[in-house]
Protein backbone atom coordinates (compact mmCIF):
# COMPACT_ATOMS: atom_id res chain seq x y z
CA UNK A 1 0.00 0.00 0.00
CA UNK A 2 1.46 3.11 -0.91
CA UNK A 3 3.13 5.34 2.02
CA UNK A 4 0.70 8.38 1.04
CA UNK A 5 -2.93 6.51 1.64
CA UNK A 6 -4.30 6.91 4.78
CA UNK A 7 -5.27 3.77 6.89
CA UNK A 8 -8.97 2.85 7.20
CA UNK A 9 -9.76 1.54 10.76
CA UNK A 10 -13.53 1.30 10.71
CA UNK A 11 -14.90 -0.51 13.82
CA UNK A 12 -15.61 -4.06 14.70
CA UNK A 13 -19.12 -4.04 14.67
CA UNK A 14 -19.12 -2.68 10.84
CA UNK A 15 -16.48 -5.27 9.87
CA UNK A 16 -18.45 -8.36 11.02
CA UNK A 17 -22.05 -6.65 9.61
CA UNK A 18 -19.85 -6.55 6.22
CA UNK A 19 -18.65 -10.11 6.30
CA UNK A 20 -21.58 -11.86 7.17
CA UNK A 21 -23.69 -9.80 4.48
CA UNK A 22 -20.96 -11.56 1.79
CA UNK A 23 -21.01 -15.32 3.78
CA UNK A 24 -24.95 -15.21 4.62
CA UNK A 25 -25.30 -15.62 0.60
CA UNK A 26 -24.11 -19.58 0.95
CA UNK A 27 -27.49 -20.18 1.89
CA UNK A 28 -29.36 -18.67 -0.24
CA UNK A 29 -29.23 -18.87 -4.06
CA UNK A 30 -28.16 -21.94 -5.90
CA UNK A 31 -26.00 -23.51 -2.95
CA UNK A 32 -29.31 -23.03 -0.20
CA UNK A 33 -30.48 -26.51 -1.23
CA UNK A 34 -27.31 -28.70 -0.01
CA UNK A 35 -26.56 -25.79 3.13
CA UNK A 36 -29.62 -25.91 4.38
CA UNK A 37 -29.70 -29.75 4.45
CA UNK A 38 -26.69 -29.95 5.93
CA UNK A 39 -27.63 -27.30 8.48
CA UNK A 40 -30.92 -29.00 9.48
CA UNK A 41 -29.07 -32.25 9.50
CA UNK A 42 -25.98 -31.94 11.84
CA UNK A 43 -28.53 -29.98 14.42
CA UNK A 44 -30.35 -32.86 14.47
CA UNK A 45 -26.77 -34.76 15.14
CA UNK A 46 -27.09 -33.13 17.83
CA UNK A 47 -30.75 -33.58 19.74
CA UNK A 48 -29.46 -37.45 19.22
CA UNK A 49 -25.90 -36.62 20.75
CA UNK A 50 -27.80 -35.27 23.70
CA UNK A 51 -30.04 -38.29 23.85
CA UNK A 52 -27.27 -40.72 23.90
CA UNK A 53 -25.42 -38.67 26.24
CA UNK A 54 -28.76 -38.44 28.55
CA UNK A 55 -29.45 -42.35 28.07
CA UNK A 56 -25.45 -42.71 29.17
CA UNK A 57 -26.04 -40.59 32.39
CA UNK A 58 -28.70 -42.96 33.57
CA UNK A 59 -26.92 -45.73 32.71
CA UNK A 60 -23.79 -44.56 35.09
CA UNK A 61 -26.18 -44.63 37.94
CA UNK A 62 -27.85 -48.51 37.50
CA UNK A 63 -24.44 -49.72 36.81
CA UNK A 64 -22.76 -48.34 39.84
CA UNK A 65 -25.84 -49.15 42.18
CA UNK A 66 -25.59 -52.41 40.88
CA UNK A 67 -21.72 -52.68 42.09
CA UNK A 68 -22.76 -50.92 45.81
CA UNK A 69 -25.70 -53.76 45.56
CA UNK A 70 -22.60 -56.28 44.12
CA UNK A 71 -25.84 -57.86 42.30
CA UNK A 72 -23.67 -59.98 39.34
CA UNK A 73 -26.84 -60.26 37.46
CA UNK A 74 -28.12 -56.13 37.18
CA UNK A 75 -24.15 -56.08 36.25
CA UNK A 76 -24.24 -57.65 33.12
CA UNK A 77 -27.60 -56.31 32.21
CA UNK A 78 -26.05 -53.12 32.46
CA UNK A 79 -22.36 -54.14 30.33
CA UNK A 80 -25.39 -55.85 27.78
CA UNK A 81 -27.14 -51.91 27.68
CA UNK A 82 -23.99 -49.91 27.29
CA UNK A 83 -23.38 -51.92 24.17
CA UNK A 84 -26.11 -49.93 21.73
CA UNK A 85 -25.57 -46.56 23.78
CA UNK A 86 -21.77 -46.99 22.25
CA UNK A 87 -22.34 -47.87 19.08
CA UNK A 88 -24.75 -45.35 18.51
CA UNK A 89 -22.44 -42.38 20.26
CA UNK A 90 -19.70 -43.55 18.12
CA UNK A 91 -21.87 -43.47 15.09
CA UNK A 92 -23.34 -39.79 15.85
CA UNK A 93 -19.55 -38.43 15.96
CA UNK A 94 -18.11 -40.21 12.92
CA UNK A 95 -21.15 -38.59 11.42
CA UNK A 96 -20.58 -35.57 12.82
CA UNK A 97 -17.36 -35.28 11.75
CA UNK A 98 -18.32 -35.69 8.14
CA UNK A 99 -21.57 -33.14 8.16
CA UNK A 100 -19.29 -30.72 9.88
CA UNK A 101 -16.29 -30.91 7.52
CA UNK A 102 -18.47 -30.89 4.14
CA UNK A 103 -20.59 -27.91 5.44
CA UNK A 104 -17.33 -25.78 5.65
CA UNK A 105 -15.71 -27.00 2.74
CA UNK A 106 -18.93 -26.05 0.71
CA UNK A 107 -19.13 -22.69 2.78
CA UNK A 108 -15.30 -22.26 2.04
CA UNK A 109 -15.28 -22.65 -1.68
CA UNK A 110 -18.53 -20.59 -2.04
CA UNK A 111 -16.83 -17.74 -0.27
CA UNK A 112 -13.87 -18.13 -1.90
CA UNK A 113 -15.10 -17.92 -5.27
CA UNK A 114 -17.19 -14.71 -4.47
CA UNK A 115 -14.02 -13.06 -3.05
CA UNK A 116 -11.95 -13.85 -5.76
CA UNK A 117 -14.68 -12.48 -8.03
CA UNK A 118 -14.91 -9.60 -6.15
CA UNK A 119 -11.59 -9.32 -5.99
CA UNK A 120 -10.69 -9.74 -9.51
CA UNK A 121 -14.00 -8.21 -11.81
CA UNK A 122 -13.66 -5.34 -13.38
CA UNK A 123 -10.16 -4.87 -12.25
CA UNK A 124 -10.65 -4.35 -8.64
CA UNK A 125 -7.21 -5.59 -7.68
CA UNK A 126 -5.50 -3.60 -10.43
CA UNK A 127 -6.93 -0.30 -8.98
CA UNK A 128 -7.24 -1.44 -4.92
CA UNK A 129 -3.81 0.48 -4.17
CA UNK A 130 -5.56 4.18 -4.92
CA UNK A 131 -8.28 3.77 -2.00
CA UNK A 132 -7.65 4.19 1.91
CA UNK A 133 -8.96 1.01 3.68
CA UNK A 134 -6.54 -2.14 5.03
CA UNK A 135 -5.98 -4.66 2.52
CA UNK A 136 -2.44 -5.40 2.37
CA UNK A 137 -1.82 -9.13 1.02
CA UNK A 138 -5.72 -10.11 -0.29
CA UNK A 139 -4.76 -13.45 -1.54
CA UNK A 140 -3.57 -14.40 1.79
CA UNK A 141 -6.72 -13.20 3.15
CA UNK A 142 -8.72 -14.46 1.11
CA UNK A 143 -6.94 -18.13 0.91
CA UNK A 144 -6.36 -17.92 4.71
CA UNK A 145 -8.69 -15.78 6.77
CA UNK A 146 -11.62 -16.90 4.27
CA UNK A 147 -10.79 -21.11 5.12
CA UNK A 148 -10.98 -19.62 9.01
CA UNK A 149 -13.90 -17.45 8.72
CA UNK A 150 -15.82 -20.08 7.56
CA UNK A 151 -14.15 -23.12 9.24
CA UNK A 152 -14.79 -21.75 12.80
CA UNK A 153 -18.25 -20.40 12.79
CA UNK A 154 -19.27 -24.02 12.37
CA UNK A 155 -17.57 -25.55 15.27
CA UNK A 156 -18.57 -22.51 17.54
CA UNK A 157 -22.37 -22.32 16.65
CA UNK A 158 -23.10 -26.63 16.77
CA UNK A 159 -20.76 -26.18 19.91
CA UNK A 160 -22.76 -23.41 21.43
CA UNK A 161 -26.01 -25.19 20.22
CA UNK A 162 -25.11 -28.39 22.19
CA UNK A 163 -24.31 -26.70 24.94
CA UNK A 164 -27.56 -24.83 25.59
CA UNK A 165 -29.25 -27.83 25.19
CA UNK A 166 -26.73 -29.82 27.10
CA UNK A 167 -26.78 -27.58 29.58
CA UNK A 168 -30.34 -26.95 30.27
CA UNK A 169 -31.43 -30.88 29.87
CA UNK A 170 -28.75 -31.71 32.84
CA UNK A 171 -29.81 -29.05 34.78
CA UNK A 172 -32.83 -30.96 35.66
CA UNK A 173 -30.83 -34.00 36.36
CA UNK A 174 -28.43 -31.61 38.72
CA UNK A 175 -31.80 -30.34 40.78
CA UNK A 176 -33.66 -33.69 40.69
CA UNK A 177 -30.82 -36.04 41.87
CA UNK A 178 -28.82 -33.33 43.86
CA UNK A 179 -32.10 -32.38 46.09
CA UNK A 180 -31.23 -29.70 48.70
CA UNK A 181 -28.53 -29.19 50.99
CA UNK A 182 -29.64 -28.21 54.60
CA UNK A 183 -26.50 -26.39 56.73
CA UNK A 184 -26.71 -25.88 60.13
CA UNK A 185 -25.53 -22.40 61.19
CA UNK A 186 -26.16 -21.91 64.75
CA UNK A 187 -28.90 -22.37 65.89
CA UNK A 188 -30.24 -21.81 62.20
CA UNK A 189 -30.59 -24.77 59.79
CA UNK A 190 -30.33 -23.12 56.04
CA UNK A 191 -31.80 -25.40 53.29
CA UNK A 192 -30.87 -24.81 49.80
CA UNK A 193 -32.90 -26.47 47.52
CA UNK A 194 -31.19 -27.34 43.83
CA UNK A 195 -27.80 -26.78 45.85
CA UNK A 196 -25.88 -28.05 42.79
CA UNK A 197 -27.06 -26.01 40.56
CA UNK A 198 -26.76 -22.97 42.03
CA UNK A 199 -22.99 -24.15 42.72
CA UNK A 200 -22.43 -24.79 38.91
CA UNK A 201 -23.85 -21.63 38.30
CA UNK A 202 -21.66 -19.88 40.38
CA UNK A 203 -18.94 -21.09 39.14
CA UNK A 204 -18.98 -21.11 35.65
CA UNK A 205 -19.50 -17.00 36.10
CA UNK A 206 -16.70 -16.82 38.02
CA UNK A 207 -15.08 -18.90 35.15
CA UNK A 208 -15.80 -16.85 32.45
CA UNK A 209 -15.59 -13.22 34.64
CA UNK A 210 -11.70 -13.88 34.67
CA UNK A 211 -11.36 -15.41 31.41
CA UNK A 212 -12.94 -12.54 29.77
CA UNK A 213 -10.27 -10.38 32.14
CA UNK A 214 -7.59 -12.59 31.21
CA UNK A 215 -8.08 -12.54 27.58
CA UNK A 216 -9.61 -9.19 26.51
CA UNK A 217 -6.73 -7.73 24.12
CA UNK A 218 -6.25 -11.51 22.36
CA UNK A 219 -8.57 -10.63 19.34
CA UNK A 220 -6.32 -7.53 18.57
CA UNK A 221 -3.12 -9.97 19.23
CA UNK A 222 -4.30 -12.14 16.87
CA UNK A 223 -5.05 -9.13 13.72
CA UNK A 224 -1.58 -8.33 14.76
CA UNK A 225 0.00 -11.43 14.38
CA UNK A 226 -1.84 -12.13 11.01
CA UNK A 227 -0.92 -9.09 9.87
CA UNK A 228 2.82 -9.55 10.74
CA UNK A 229 1.97 -13.04 8.70
CA UNK A 230 0.54 -11.89 5.58
CA UNK A 231 3.46 -8.80 5.26
CA UNK A 232 6.44 -11.14 5.40
CA UNK A 233 4.97 -13.25 2.87
CA UNK A 234 4.23 -10.02 0.61
CA UNK A 235 8.05 -8.92 1.16
CA UNK A 236 9.30 -12.44 0.58
CA UNK A 237 6.86 -12.22 -2.51
CA UNK A 238 8.54 -8.87 -4.28
CA UNK A 239 11.84 -10.02 -3.31
CA UNK A 240 11.61 -13.05 -5.49
CA UNK A 241 9.87 -11.13 -8.10
CA UNK A 242 12.42 -8.71 -8.37
CA UNK A 243 15.21 -11.48 -8.34
CA UNK A 244 13.63 -12.83 -11.31
CA UNK A 245 15.28 -9.82 -13.12
CA UNK A 246 18.54 -8.77 -12.84
CA UNK A 247 19.51 -7.24 -9.68
CA UNK A 248 22.03 -6.15 -8.42
CA UNK A 249 23.83 -7.41 -5.10
CA UNK A 250 22.23 -3.79 -3.32
CA UNK A 251 19.01 -4.81 -3.77
CA UNK A 252 19.38 -8.16 -2.60
CA UNK A 253 20.55 -6.63 0.51
CA UNK A 254 17.80 -4.26 1.04
CA UNK A 255 15.70 -7.49 0.44
CA UNK A 256 17.15 -9.47 3.43
CA UNK A 257 16.63 -6.61 5.42
CA UNK A 258 13.23 -6.17 4.33
CA UNK A 259 12.60 -9.41 5.50
CA UNK A 260 14.83 -9.79 8.63
CA UNK A 261 12.62 -6.71 9.74
CA UNK A 262 9.30 -8.43 8.82
CA UNK A 263 10.70 -11.70 10.61
CA UNK A 264 11.35 -10.01 13.65
CA UNK A 265 7.68 -8.06 13.84
CA UNK A 266 6.27 -11.89 13.51
CA UNK A 267 8.46 -13.01 16.11
CA UNK A 268 7.26 -10.57 18.30
CA UNK A 269 3.16 -11.19 17.74
CA UNK A 270 3.97 -14.79 18.09
CA UNK A 271 5.20 -13.98 21.23
CA UNK A 272 2.67 -11.91 22.57
CA UNK A 273 -0.15 -14.31 21.57
CA UNK A 274 2.04 -17.06 23.19
CA UNK A 275 1.58 -14.41 26.50
CA UNK A 276 -2.02 -14.67 26.39
CA UNK A 277 -2.21 -18.22 25.45
CA UNK A 278 -0.50 -19.29 28.40
CA UNK A 279 -2.74 -17.35 30.60
CA UNK A 280 -5.85 -18.54 29.00
CA UNK A 281 -4.39 -22.18 29.88
CA UNK A 282 -3.63 -21.48 33.21
CA UNK A 283 -7.90 -20.75 33.55
CA UNK A 284 -8.61 -23.70 31.14
CA UNK A 285 -7.05 -26.45 32.36
CA UNK A 286 -7.16 -25.73 36.22
CA UNK A 287 -10.91 -25.67 35.06
CA UNK A 288 -11.15 -29.54 33.48
CA UNK A 289 -8.87 -30.51 36.56
CA UNK A 290 -11.20 -29.14 39.59
CA UNK A 291 -14.72 -29.47 38.25
CA UNK A 292 -14.88 -33.37 38.36
CA UNK A 293 -13.17 -33.24 42.16
CA UNK A 294 -15.40 -29.92 42.83
CA UNK A 295 -18.85 -32.20 41.87
CA UNK A 296 -17.65 -35.26 43.61
CA UNK A 297 -16.74 -33.19 47.23
CA UNK A 298 -20.27 -31.63 46.68
CA UNK A 299 -22.00 -34.82 46.64
CA UNK A 300 -19.54 -36.40 49.53
CA UNK A 301 -21.66 -35.15 52.13
CA UNK A 302 -25.27 -36.36 51.20
CA UNK A 303 -23.75 -40.15 50.54
CA UNK A 304 -21.96 -40.02 53.60
CA UNK A 305 -25.45 -39.19 55.39
CA UNK A 306 -26.90 -42.01 53.44
CA UNK A 307 -29.25 -39.95 52.00
CA UNK A 308 -27.44 -40.47 48.24
CA UNK A 309 -26.42 -43.84 47.23
CA UNK A 310 -22.90 -44.49 44.97
CA UNK A 311 -24.93 -44.42 41.58
CA UNK A 312 -26.41 -41.09 42.19
CA UNK A 313 -23.23 -39.78 43.16
CA UNK A 314 -21.29 -41.00 40.11
CA UNK A 315 -24.57 -39.45 38.38
CA UNK A 316 -24.81 -36.12 39.72
CA UNK A 317 -20.99 -35.70 39.88
CA UNK A 318 -21.05 -36.59 35.90
CA UNK A 319 -23.96 -34.00 35.27
CA UNK A 320 -22.47 -31.80 37.46
CA UNK A 321 -18.83 -31.60 35.07
CA UNK A 322 -21.66 -31.94 31.83
CA UNK A 323 -23.28 -28.33 33.04
CA UNK A 324 -20.62 -26.69 33.77
CA UNK A 325 -18.73 -27.45 30.52
CA UNK A 326 -22.04 -26.30 28.74
CA UNK A 327 -21.39 -23.28 30.99
CA UNK A 328 -18.28 -22.68 29.71
CA UNK A 329 -19.09 -22.52 26.49
CA UNK A 330 -17.73 -19.31 26.21
CA UNK A 331 -14.21 -20.13 28.44
CA UNK A 332 -13.05 -22.81 26.45
CA UNK A 333 -13.94 -21.57 23.25
CA UNK A 334 -12.57 -17.72 23.70
CA UNK A 335 -9.60 -17.76 21.77
CA UNK A 336 -11.41 -19.65 18.61
CA UNK A 337 -13.81 -16.77 18.99
CA UNK A 338 -11.13 -14.59 18.81
CA UNK A 339 -9.45 -16.17 15.75
CA UNK A 340 -12.65 -16.00 14.01
CA UNK A 341 -13.34 -12.63 14.53
CA UNK A 342 -9.53 -11.45 14.02
CA UNK A 343 -9.78 -13.25 10.52
CA UNK A 344 -13.73 -12.12 9.85
CA UNK A 345 -12.47 -8.65 10.05
CA UNK A 346 -9.24 -8.83 7.70
CA UNK A 347 -11.85 -10.62 4.97
CA UNK A 348 -14.54 -7.49 5.69
CA UNK A 349 -11.74 -4.83 5.61
CA UNK A 350 -10.45 -6.03 1.95
CA UNK A 351 -14.55 -6.11 1.30
CA UNK A 352 -15.01 -2.65 2.33
CA UNK A 353 -11.60 -1.46 0.47
CA UNK A 354 -13.26 -2.97 -2.92
CA UNK A 355 -16.57 -1.68 -1.91
CA UNK A 356 -14.56 1.88 -1.78
CA UNK A 357 -13.43 1.13 -5.24
CA UNK A 358 -16.66 1.05 -7.00
CA UNK A 359 -18.20 4.03 -4.67
CA UNK A 360 -15.07 6.10 -6.50
CA UNK A 361 -16.21 4.49 -9.51
CA UNK A 362 -19.70 5.83 -9.34
CA UNK A 363 -18.66 9.38 -8.00
CA UNK A 364 -16.44 9.86 -11.11
CA UNK A 365 -18.98 9.04 -13.65
CA UNK A 366 -21.36 11.02 -11.51
CA UNK A 367 -18.86 14.00 -12.02
CA UNK A 368 -18.38 13.29 -15.94
CA UNK A 369 -21.80 13.32 -16.11
CA UNK A 370 -22.52 16.30 -14.13
CA UNK A 371 -19.84 18.57 -15.77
Amino acid sequence: MPSNVARHSPGEQQLLVRFWKSARGFWAGRSAGWAWLLTVSLIATVLLQLLTQYSLNFWNRDFFNAIERRDGKELLSQAIRFIPLAAASLSLVVFSVWGRMTLQRMWRAWLSDELYWYWLERNRFVRLNSVAGDYQAPEYRIAEDGRLATDLPVDLVLGLIASLLTGTTFIGILWVVGGSLAIDVGTFVVTIPGYLVVAVIIYSIVVAAMTILIGQRLTHVLEENKRAEAQLRAIGTHVRERGEGVASETEGEDGLRAIRLALKAVIAAWLDYCWQLMRLTVITHTNSLVTPVIGLLLCTPKYVAGTMLLGEVVQAAAAFVVVQSACSWFTDNYPRLAEWAASANRVASLLLALDKIDQCHRHDESARTGS
